[in-house]
C-alpha cells in the first residue's frame, strides 16, 4: 500500500477497530468457540476484541497460521490482516549456540550469517515479527537471563545488536526477512541481587554509559519494534516510563515504530504500585507512546473511556495505530496475509543440511577452552587412542538447547556419546551417565516438566547404582570426559540462582571420579558464569561449551578431539565466587585501589576472603597454539579531533597448528571529570595464523571512540592522557601512551 492508502484506511477505522489494533492475544483465543472459552475468559477479552486484535503472540506451524488468518479475515470488516509475532532468540528449529555462545565468537560477521539463516526457516513456518535480540548489558551471573544476551560489555554487545538485526532483515523479500524486536528496553540486565523482574536503579550516568548504547545499535540498524522491559528505571517502570520511551527512544534516536510491552506489562503496572487500575495503567503506558499492549485487556477495554474524559487523545490513538498499519504494510501483508509460509516451503528451508553445518560451525568457535594443564587436549584418535570415559547427565542427552530455544527440533540434536561414536567408533569408548542432575527438581517450579523439556534427566534412578556403573567405567578408562553443568531450566527467565556452583549431585561424582587418579576433562553445559572454585582442582581441562544447540555434540567433540582449534573467548567474567557478584571487568578505580593505593593492610578495597578479580576474565581463551604477542606501537603520540591513530601490535604462532586468536583493543581515561572505567573495549580482530606465522595487527582509533556522556556536555570527549592496550584478553594486555589534544 501507498502512505496515502494506509492514511485512507485509518480514516475508514472506527476507534474500536483502531484499539484492535494495539492489541496482542495469544493463540489460545483464536480457537473454535468451544476451545477459546476458556482462554478468552481467563484473560478477560470478548470474541468482539478478539475480532479486531492486531497481533498475535507466539501461533507459529504455516498450517495454524493460514487457519487462524483465513478466519479473521473472513470476519474482519476492512481486511486488515493480523501479524504474527513469536520469540525466536538464537534459532528456530535449527538451535545455534545460547547468545552468551554466540558472543564468544567474537564474530558478528558470522552471526550475522546465521541470523539470517535463522530468519528464512522462521517466516517459512509463518512468524512474522521476532522478539529479537536481546541486547541487555549482563554483568550479574545470578541473572538467568544472562543466557539470552551476548555478554558484559557494551561495545561488544552494541557490534552484536546490530548484525543480529541485519541478519533478520536480510535481502529484504519476503522469504528472507523477518522483521525484529529489540529488547528489553531498557536496563533489564542489572536487577538488584540478580533476581529476575527486580528493581533495577542506576545513574542517568551509567545507564547511558553502559546500558543503553546496545539497545541505540539495534535502532540504528533498523529495527522494526522496541520492546519495553519489566523492570522499574528511576523508581518508575519501563513501560509507563514518557522519559526513556518518548524522551530518549523516540525524540533523541529518532526511532518511530511500533513499542510493544513485554508479557502482561501494563497490567503489572498496578502491582508496580504506580496505578490503582487497570485504566490507569493504560493511560500511564499510552502516555509513555506504548503502542501495543501484550496479552492484557487494558488497552481493549480502557481506551475507549479514557479519550472521552480526555486522559487520552484521539491523536495518540491515530499515531499508535497508524505505526502498526506501517508495520504490516512493511511486511507485505496486505498483499500475502501469510508472507510466503507454507508447508512446503518449511520443508524446504528447514534443518537443512546447510543450517546444521552452519550451527555446527558457530558452535566450533562458541566453545571456550577454559584449561588444559599438561596439554591433555586434545585427545588422539586412531591406533594409539586413549580409552576414554563419557560420564554425566549431559554425556547423551539431547538437553542441550538451553531454555529459550523453544521452538526448536531436538530429533536433530546430536548428543555427546553419538558423537563421540563417530569419531571413535562404539568400541573406543563408553558412556555413563552417573547422576542426576539435580538432588531436588521442585526449585525448577511448574517448568520441571513440561512437554517441551521432558522429565528431569535421571529422577527416579537408583542413585548408587548410577554412580558405580560410572566410577566402574572410569576405573577402566585412560581418559575421563565429565560432561557436568545446570539443568536446562536453571537458567533463562525465571531462573535466579544464588548458587551459581555446578549442582551437587554432580560435584559428588565428579570428586568420586578425581580419587580414582585419572585425568578428567570437564565439559561444562550452562547458560550463565558459573563459580568454579570447588571444582577446578579436580580436573585436568575445562571446555565451556554453554548449551551448544543442535550441532552441540559434534562441536565438542571437534574440539576434544582437535578437529577444532578452539578459538571461543569469554564475554562474561566467570568470579571465583557468587559475593562478587555483579562482576565485570571494566571496573572503576576506587581512592583506595587494592594493587596500587598508598594505604596498606586491610584499609584498602578488597575482600578479605576472596580475590577481587575474576578467575576467568573478559575475553579469556584457551587455544592449542601458543600465540606470542609484542611490539605493540603507535602512528603518533598524538590524537586530534579529526584525525586518526594506528595502533598496532604484532602476533606470532609459535605452535605447529594452525590457529585463531582475538586480538583486542582497551583504553583508559587518564584524567576525566567524571571516572572512567579502568579498561573499556573499542575494538577486536579475530585474526587466523598458519604454524609459526607472523601478523602485524592494527586497529584505527578515532576520537569518537574516547567519548563517554555526561549531564552536562552529553557525549563528548576530553582532552588528555590515554592508555591505549592491546592483548588476548583484558588481563595480559601491552599497554602504550597518547594524549588527546
Amino acid at each position: 500500500m501507498k502512505q496515502s492508502e494506509l492514511v485512507d484506511l485509518l480514516g475508514r477505522m472506527t476507534l474500536r477497530e483502531k484499539i484492535g489494533q494495539l492489541v496482542q492475544l495469544d493463540g489460545g483465543c483464536f480457537g473454535t468457540d468451544a476451545v477459546a472459552v476458556g482462554p478468552r475468559a481467563k484473560l478477560g477479552v470478548t470474541q468482539e476484541d478478539v475480532d479486531v486484535c492486531g497481533s498475535v503472540l507466539n501461533v507459529l506451524g504455516a498450517e495454524e497460521v493460514h487457519r487462524i488468518q483465513d478466519a479473521y479475515l473472513e470476519r474482519s470488516r476492512l481486511k486488515i490482516p493480523l501479524v504474527f509475532m513469536a520469540d525466536v532468540i538464537y534459532g528456530y528449529q535449527t538451535c545455534y549456540p545460547i547468545p552468551l555462545g554466540l558472543g564468544a565468537t567474537w564474530d558478528p560477521e558470522l552471526i550475522r550469517e546465521d541470523y539470517n539463516l535463522i530468519a528464512e526457516e522462521a517466516v517459512a513456518d509463518g512468524c512474522m515479527v521476532t522478539f529479537s535480540p536481546p541486547v541487555d548489558v549482563v554483568r550479574d551471573a545470578r541473572w538467568g537471563r544472562c543466557l539470552e544476551m551476548p555478554g558484559e560489555d557494551p561495545y561488544l554487545s552494541s557490534r552484536f545488536a546490530r548484525a543480529m538485526v541485519e541478519g533478520f532483515k536480510g535481502d529484504g523479500t519476503p522469504q528472507k526477512s523477518l522483521a525484529s524486536c529489540v529488547k528489553h528496553f531498557a536496563g533489564y540486565g542489572a536487577p538488584e541481587a540478580g533476581r529476575e523482574y527486580n528493581t533495577v536503579d542506576m545513574s542517568e550516568w551509567r545507564l547511558r554509559n553502559e546500558y543503553l548504547p546496545p539497545y541505540r545499535a539495534a535502532v540504528e540498524a533498523g529495527c522494526d519494534l522496541v520492546m519495553t522491559s519489566f523492570n522499574t528505571i528511576d523508581g518508575i517502570p519501563a513501560t509507563a516510563n514518557r522519559w526513556l520511551m518518548h524522551d530518549v527512544l523516540r525524540d533523541e534516536w529518532g526511532f518511530d515504530g511500533p513499542i510493544i510491552t513485554d508479557y502482561a506489562a501494563i497490567d503489572e503496572l498496578r502491582a508496580h504500585g504506580v496505578a490503582a487500575n487497570r485504566r490507569e495503567a493504560a493511560k500511564l503506558a499510552m502516555n509513555a507512546t506504548v503502542d501495543i499492549d501484550m496479552k492484557t485487556p487494558c488497552y481493549a477495554h480502557e481506551l475507549e473511556a479514557l479519550i472521552e474524559t480526555g486522559e487520552v487523545s484521539l491523536e495518540q490513538i491515530d499515531t499508535a495505530c497508524m505505526r502498526v498499519l506501517e508495520l504490516k504494510n512493511r511486511l507485505g501483508l496486505f498483499e500475502d496475509p501469510y508472507r510466503t509460509c507454507s508447508p512446503e516451503r518449511r520443508t524446504e528451508v528447514t534443518c537443512t543440511p546447510e543450517r546444521l553445518e552452519s550451527a555446527r560451525k558457530t558452535c566450533d568457535e562458541a566453545l571456550v577452552l577454559l584449561k588444559n594443564e599438561g596439554g591433555l587436549l586434545p585427545l588422539t584418535t586412531g591406533g594409539n587412542a586413549p580409552r576414554v570415559a563419557l560420564i554425566g547427565p549431559y554425556a547423551n542427552s539431547r538437553d542441550i538447547i538451553g531454555m529459550w530455544a523453544i521452538h526448536a527440533d531436538k530429533t536433530h540434536s546430536v548428543t555427546l556419546a553419538e558423537a563421540f561414536a563417530e569419531v571413535m567408533g562404539d568400541d573406543g569408548f563408553a558412556w555413563a551417565q552417573g547422576c542426576p542432575t539435580l538432588d531436588d527438581y521442585s526449585e525448577l517450579g511448574e517448568f520441571g516438566k513440561i512437554p517441551a523439556f521432558g522429565a528431569p534427566t535421571g529422577e527416579g534412578a537408583d542413585l548408587e547404582t548410577m554412580a558405580a556403573e560410572a566410577l566402574e567405567l572410569a576405573a577402566s578408562s585412560d581418559v575421563v570426559v565429565m560432561a557436568l553443568g545446570e539443568h536446562m531450566l536453571q537458567s533463562g527467565e525465571g531462573g535466579a540462582r544464588t548458587d551459581i556452583t555446578i549442582p551437587a549431585p554432580q560435584k559428588r561424582l565428579l570428586k568420586r571420579v578425581r580419587a580414582l587418579g585419572k585425568p578428567v576433562v570437564l565439559v561444562l553445559f550452562n547458560g550463565r558464569p558459573l563459580s568454579l572454585t570447588d571444582v577446578i582442582d579436580d580436573c585436568d581441562a575445562i571446555v565451556e561449551a554453554w548449551f551448544p544447540g543442535t550441532a552441540g555434540g559434534r562441536s565438542v567433540a571437534d574440539v576434544l578431539f582437535g578437529t577444532v582449534n578452539p578459538s571461543g573467548r569469554l564475554t562474561v567474567s566467570f568470579p571465583h565466587n557468587v559475593g562478587q557478584e555483579p562482576l565485570y571487568y571494566a571496573q572503576f578505580s576506587t581512592g583506595r585501589p587494592a594493587k596500587t593505593s598508598t594505604h596498606s593492610g586491610r584499609f584498602v578495597s578488597r575482600y578479605m576472603d576472596c580475590p577481587n578479580d575474576a578467575m576467568f576474565p573478559f575475553g579469556y581463551g584457551l587455544s592449542y597454539h601458543t600465540a606470542r604477542y609484542d611490539n605493540l606501537r603507535l602512528s603518533a603520540d598524538e590524537l586530534t579531533a579529526d584525525g586518526v591513530l594506528e595502533v598496532s601490535i604484532d602476533v606470532t604462532n609459535e605452535g605447529d597448528i594452525a590457529g585463531t586468536e582475538v586480538v583486542q583493543l582497551y583504553i583508559h581515561d587518564k584524567v576525566a571529570t567524571r571516572v572512567r572505567p579502568m579498561l573499556e573495549l573499542r575494538d577486536f580482530a579475530r585474526v587466523e595464523l598458519a604454524p609459526r606465522e607472523r601478523r602485524t595487527v592494527t586497529f584505527i582509533l578515532r576520537e569518537e571512540a574516547l567519548r563517554f556522556w555526561t549531564p552536562e556536555h552529553g557525549w563528548a570527549s576530553e582532552p588528555g592522557a590515554f592508555e591505549v592496550m592491546a592483548g588476548p584478553n583484558s588481563r595480559d594486555l601491552l599497554v602504550g601512551e597518547f594524549e588527546l589534544v
